[in-house]
């Protein structure tokens, strides 16, 4: 359907081309008007131009065999020189052009001009859809790693929440109900609402928070998890699970390294002009499990999925100092328009109701 439509455009630009063309080449304030002998003149040019364009450029040209390319162009040149002096000019000037040959630069310099404009236009119009394939290329090689990277921090979640649930279960423990239900609450999010690049604001805040009470409920009396939000607008976008991962990093390594002064900030503003600012704080201990505090997949995932989605629209600094590891995300959100946030409304109702 693309090409159908994108050889309609080429077909309506060509007519338009030649029409431009043709009057520029006929055009004569002295003698105006359009003669018989210019139009049989021009359909000669116009037809060793549609040859060089719909068959030589991409047969040979766009194959690299620039050798036979260009042999075979000189050779139709020739050709329309040929014919518009042994034919045209023996039938609309016997008595003056047809009685002698003007010589081959005198030729070149009247066949030239027109046929290069003619295909130069072609081999512009190609070049174009060229550019326009790479571009869609390149949206679809975005759009795979993003989904690529995605698919790996669904798992990694799960991974460590499944085993999380597995001690918890041998324990007998009463938390157990409360783990599952908030984490079918989390995974419904991830497979069913995570589909789309970007999602409202605050459903991922309110998934996000979901999210935290299943770590906290971890720690029990160990420690201090504080989760505040200010300041949220109801008509602003982000990219699904970003922020989660740093959440996740922060419960993790904290835990890991401690059983007790467990202490996790987690703090969330937006301010007038759409720029989100989130900032994470956890204490650690240094011990061998967390001498990679900066590194792990999920991390490195989130980093590359902020340079895809916010390339120039993100500031991320991550400082460990005094056993106390932070990190600080601002990401200049935009706004959700009224027919997306219909749309999200009712794809949540359906998906609650499933």
């Amino acid at each position: 359907m693309k090409k159908t439509f994108f050889k309609s455009k080429e077909f309506y630009f060509q007519v338009v081309l030649h029409v431009l063309v043709f009057i520029f080449y006929s055009f004569d304030k002295k003698n105006p008007g359009i003669k018989l002998y210019q139009v049989v003149y021009f359909v000669n040019y116009a037809t060793s131009t549609m040859f060089i364009s719909y068959y030589l450029l991409p047969k040979f040209f766009y194959n690299k065999k620039h050798f036979r390319f260009f042999t075979d162009v000189l050779l139709t040149v020739v050709f329309v020189i040929i014919v518009e002096e042994l034919v045209l000019e023996q039938i609309f000037f016997p008595d003056t052009k047809g009685r002698s040959f003007p010589g081959v630069f005198y030729s070149l310099l009247d066949v030239l001009p027109i046929i290069t404009i003619l295909s130069g236009f072609k081999f512009a119009w190609d070049a174009l859809l060229k550019q326009n394939e790479v571009d869609h290329l390149k949206e679809a090689v975005a759009e795979s790693k993003l989904q690529l990277l995605k698919s790996q921090i669904n798992p990694h979640f799960l991974f460590n929440n499944l085993n999380n649930l597995y001690s918890y279960a041998i324990e007998n423990s009463p938390k157990t109900p409360t783990i599952i239900l908030e984490l079918s609450s989390v995974l419904r999010y991830m497979l069913y609402e995570c589909r789309e690049r970007y999602v409202p604001l605050a459903k991922e805040l309110e998934q996000m928070e979901n999210f935290t009470k299943l770590y906290q409920l971890q720690i029990e009396e160990r420690g201090e998890v504080n989760f505040n939000i200010h300041h949220i607008k109801t008509n602003y976008q982000i990219a699904p699970l970003i922020l989660i991962v740093f959440i996740e990093n922060a419960f993790k390594h904290s835990q890991a390294s401690q059983s007790e002064n467990i202490y996790i900030d987690i703090r969330i503003d937006l301010t007038d002009d759409g720029i989100l600012i989130f900032k994470c704080k956890n204490n650690f201990h240094e011990v061998s499990n967390t001498e990679n505090l900066s590194h792990g997949i999920g991390l490195e995932n989130v980093k590359k999925r902020l340079d895809l989605l916010y390339a120039d629209k993100h500031e991320l600094s991550i400082n460990e100092s005094d056993n106390l590891y932070g990190v600080e995300l601002k990401l200049y959100l935009t706004k959700i328009n009224e027919n997306e946030m219909h749309y999200h409304r009712r794809s949540t109702t359906s998906t609650a109701y499933s």
